[in-house]
């Protein structure tokens, strides 16, 4: 069933690479907003939560909490919960028996420990694939999506431990990320959905962050601008993929794409994702290529194989992507316990996409880890 809060939940959407940390800090600072790390929550667990069985028996209910809250990035958000009894908790303060009343919980719990605020936020970048699935559950609900010139969010996600390996890719998910959420615009009152620049956003941070407060009936808040001295903009800011997120706001970052991608990666992208990038409201400096299956092809095929490579290297996302294949194989041992059989399966986006793999997350192509046998490593 739909739950009703007190508070409109808010959800920060965007391509990864596009300023959705960055604004989950700075509204993480607002003094009525708490909002997390990230989650993943809806694209991991959402769509196959009939695999969960009955959640009114107490056993199925306790294994997707159980799974949801120690599955998280950032171990139990950093909440001082004991992990004896941190699934007790939650579900104590879960206003429903379902992933909804979990989610619900986690972040109420999230929000009373850091601030005791009235008001919780998520920032799952994927989460824009799941906003009518999220409206189901929280028909209240308010969206940012937060844009970036494709370019630039492109060539920073090729230089991530955890992005793209080959800019077709990275072009590809870019362009159906900006075109997956099209519809959203034109179906939701602007009371529901604010879209937000990130050029815009690190250019004039006091004006925009002005125009989300209005956006979500709060006050601005110069605290916002303070995001860098906090547990998050500091544990971020010394990673290497979320550097900006250590020191003030900045635009020194629009534009990277200039000394990042080849002439020849530009044109790539032009070609992949340029109709996109234009209806944006972006410029482009080069022409598009013509772009062969053959080699599409091969891009792909680079492109799983170096993200495999990346999995264990430096700043790598190996135990977070063991545990998502861990994920997976849980079902499979309820549906042997007969939990759940073939009669329950829903195929519900995003079951059966072409990039599934992608939306729910996934670092790797499960192909690729298997060619390469990689060893699974958990925290």
């Amino acid at each position: 069933m739909p739950i009703e809060l007190k508070e409109r939940p808010i959800f920060i959407i965007g391509y990864e690479r596009s300023g959705t940390t960055l604004l989950m800090a700075m509204l993480g600072c607002h003094p009525r907003i708490a909002i997390p790390e990230v989650g993943w929550l809806f694209p991991r667990i959402y769509p196959w939560r009939y695999t969960y069985g009955d959640l009114s028996i107490e056993s199925n209910l306790r294994t997707m909490a159980a799974e949801m809250l120690f599955g998280l990035n950032q171990p139990l958000w950093g909440m001082s919960l004991n992990p004896r009894t941190a699934v007790d908790e939650i579900i104590s303060m879960a206003p429903e028996r379902s992933f909804a009343g979990i989610y619900t919980a986690m972040h109420l719990r999230y929000a009373k420990e850091f601030g005791n605020k009235p008001r919780w936020g998520q920032k799952t970048p994927n989460n824009l694939f799941f906003v009518s699935q999220i409206l189901e559950n929280f028909p209240h609900a308010q969206f940012i999506f937060i844009a970036r010139d494709g370019r630039d969010a492109c060539a920073t996600s090729l230089q991530s431990a955890f992005g793209a390996g080959h800019i077709y890719y990275a072009a590809h998910t870019w362009d159906l990320a900006n075109t997956f959420v099209k519809p959203f615009r034109i179906k939701l009152d602007p009371s529901t959905w604010l879209d937000v620049s990130y050029e815009e956003l690190v250019r004039e941070p006091i004006k925009v962050l002005k125009e989300i407060c209005d956006f979500l009936g709060e006050k601005y808040s110069p605290r916002m601008l303070e995001f860098y001295n906090t547990p998050i903009g500091i544990q971020r800011g010394k990673q290497r993929d979320h550097a900006p997120l250590g020191h003030a706001v900045s635009d020194k970052y629009v534009g990277i794409y200039k000394y990042l991608l080849s002439l020849r990666d530009q044109q790539i992208y032009a070609a992949v994702a340029g109709e996109t990038h234009k209806e944006c409201g972006y410029d482009l400096d080069v022409e598009p290529i013509e772009i062969s299956e053959e080699e599409k092809a091969l891009w792909l095929e680079w492109d799983g194989r170096i993200r495999v490579a990346r999995l264990d290297g430096p700043g790598g996302h190996i135990v977070f992507e063991s545990y998502r294949d861990w994920l997976a194989e849980q079902r499979m041992i309820r549906k042997q316990k007969g939990i759940w059989s073939d009669r329950d399966i829903t195929n519900e986006f995003p079951a059966g996409h072409q990039d599934e793999e992608y939306i729910v997350g996934f670092r790797a192509p499960k192909r690729w880890k298997e060619h390469f046998s990689i060893k699974r490593r958990y925290a």
